[in-house]
């Protein structure tokens, strides 16, 4: 549980924040597709962390974790995945 509450609060977060922010752009995209596609990503950031590094608590597993957020944020926002 606590390997993937930051994925699940950084997901919930930064949804919410993007929402806020692009309200216009946003209006289509729902905020569960939104947090769940940066959950999953942040949750196999890691989860590659942890079988990379061997421990979790890495701050390159929580740089990759918001980078994988950031980048499935502007994909199922901004990008090709948005339908």
């Amino acid at each position: 549980m606590n390997l993937l509450l930051p994925a699940a609060a950084l997901a919930a977060l930064s949804a919410a924040g993007a929402k806020l922010l692009w309200r216009r752009e946003l209006a289509p995209v729902s905020w569960r597709r939104l947090a769940t596609g940066a959950f999953i990503a942040g949750s196999l950031a890691l989860l590659a962390g942890l079988v990379i590094f061997g421990r979790d608590g890495r701050m390159a597993s929580y740089g990759g974790l918001v980078a994988a957020c950031a980048l499935m944020l502007w994909w199922r926002g901004f990008g090709p995945g948005r339908r």
